[in-house]
């Protein structure tokens, strides 16, 4: 539509002005602002092998290589406890987190150890989704965020995941078996395949409600320069023409209708209610049913008529026999974290810190890593500060993710209403019917403008995948020669 090539050509162009690295001589981030509350990121780039879409900081996995890497993030958390940081929740992303269980739960103790933390998140791969590793995650992590991207098997073999991590079927049980283990299993989806059909995503919406986790989050394909190529070799052209059409279906089979067995915690990460009632029947083979049909099913409505929303209770679907993790607290971690903490420093090669107007990236480079730490100095290798109209953006696009914006913050932080300081992007948004509520306290958002926000931060986080690949240019030729032979 019109409204979401306009808002993503916008937040192409800023985010080309100040996602941009330059080169810095700092050798440690500030120290903590009294009374802010920060949350830890910490990166752990090692995966088995690699997949053709992701633009993160990641190597090929070798115990040589990860056990001093672990070591390194352990005195690089060091040195934030001795700058004065306290931390109530860890975020540990990859590369694949739970690459060496025993490393990564030693780093989760000594987090415990120096800060007052209370919850930790951690991202890993479905084929870690095994008793052993369950096990020593158990109590150490409270939201365990698992990549499954889709539940179709011949996706999977396109992103070179069937081999790795096995079938749908299996996916499905081994999420089963994790969610009991976890206050949150997130399973994270990707939706707009360009391979992908409407028939083929509303079966990914049946596995996830299958599947039992009690969050789902669903991105879209994000082809940013780095991975354009190895995305159409693998799994064909990106087409953005049918992407709201296709957020809409996830959308309303989710949350939708009078009693939906999802609510929204972002604009695409969705948080599951627990309802008593009517479960989901097994079939013969294992396969729940559902009333979301893959063939005479109605199908919502065109999104090219914009005037037209998608009819409430078009699908729907039921959810599965409770299990352990329904008794438990709901977690509101979500993989996003910048939205519940604007400012949060970053340990790890390829880290990404924000703090106050200034963005800090760690070196990509493992070796560096690694010599950095041991000289006692943080791994910093490029810097960018933010102007004022930079961070109101950010602001805006961060806590509208969120589905609210907190109007009388904005006017305390910034010294002036969200309509004074960012009047263009108001005026579209108002324009385009994107706000549900537009009072002197909040903006929220309809659900056209959940889709204008979800295409904003989709580009957002290609302008990031952008900043990551100046980064990555750097790398010594021995570990380009690593990643990209």
């Amino acid at each position: 539509m019109l409204s979401e090539r306009l808002i993503s050509l916008a937040v192409r162009e800023t985010s080309k002005n100040y996602l941009k690295i330059n080169p810095t001589t700092d050798t440690h981030v500030p120290g903590p602002k009294p009374g802010q509350k920060y949350m830890l990121y910490m990166h752990v780039p090692f995966c088995t092998k690699l997949c053709p879409y992701c633009s993160f900081n990641r190597f090929p996995f070798s115990e040589k290589r990860a056990v001093p890497y672990f070591e390194s993030m352990r005195k690089e958390m060091r040195m934030l406890a001795d700058l004065g940081y306290d931390f109530d929740s860890v975020y540990v992303g990859g590369g694949t987190p739970t690459v060496m269980i025993d490393e990564l739960c030693a780093t989760i103790d000594q987090a415990r150890d120096l800060f007052s933390v209370k919850e930790v998140s951690s991202e890993t791969n479905p084929n870690h989704l095994v008793p052993e590793i369950l096990e020593k995650l158990e109590g150490r992590v409270q939201r365990l965020s698992v990549g499954v991207q889709s539940f179709d098997d011949g996706l999977l073999k396109q992103m070179d995941r069937y081999d790795k991590y096995g079938c749908a079927d299996e996916i499905v049980e081994r999420i089963q078996l994790a969610t009991p283990y976890f206050t949150s299993m997130n399973a994270d989806m990707i939706f707009n395949f360009p391979a992908q059909t409407e028939d083929m995503l509303i079966h990914d919406v049946e596995r996830i409600v299958e599947s039992g986790c009690t969050q789902t989050t669903f991105y879209p394909l994000m082809a940013s320069p780095s991975v354009e190529r190895s995305l159409a070799r693998t799994v064909g052209k990106v087409d953005y023409d049918r992407e709201q059409r296709f957020y809409q279906i996830i959308d309303e089979l989710l949350a939708g209708g009078d009693k939906p067995l999802f609510t929204h915690s972002s604009a695409w990460t969705y948080n599951r209610f627990d309802y008593e009632g009517d479960v989901l029947s097994a079939t013969d083979e294992g396969r729940a049913s559902s009333p979301v049909d893959q063939g005479d099913a109605p199908r919502p409505a065109d999104p090219a008529d914009e005037s037209s929303p998608l009819p409430v209770g078009a699908h729907s679907v039921r959810p599965p026999k409770p299990n352990r993790a329904a008794s438990k607290p709901t977690s509101n971690m979500i993989d996003e974290y910048v939205v519940q903490y604007e400012e949060y420093p970053a340990i790890g090669s390829g880290g990404i810190t924000y703090l106050g107007s200034s963005l800090y990236v760690n070196t990509f480079s493992l070796r560096e890593y690694g010599e950095a730490i041991e000289a006692g100095r943080m791994s910093l290798m490029g810097r960018t500060d933010f102007n004022i109209h930079d961070r109101m953006r950010y602001r805006f696009l961060m806590q509208l993710f969120g589905l609210r914006l907190d109007k009388l913050q904005w006017e305390r932080d910034f010294g002036m209403t969200v309509e004074n300081g960012l009047p263009a992007e108001m005026a579209f948004m108002k324009l385009a019917g994107a706000f549900a509520t537009d009072t002197p306290e909040e903006l929220t958002l309809t659900p056209k403008g959940r889709y204008l926000v979800v295409a904003m931060m989709r580009q957002f986080f290609i302008g990031v995948n952008n900043l990551r690949d100046q980064a990555r240019a750097a790398l010594p030729g021995e570990e380009r020669e690593l990643l990209f032979g």
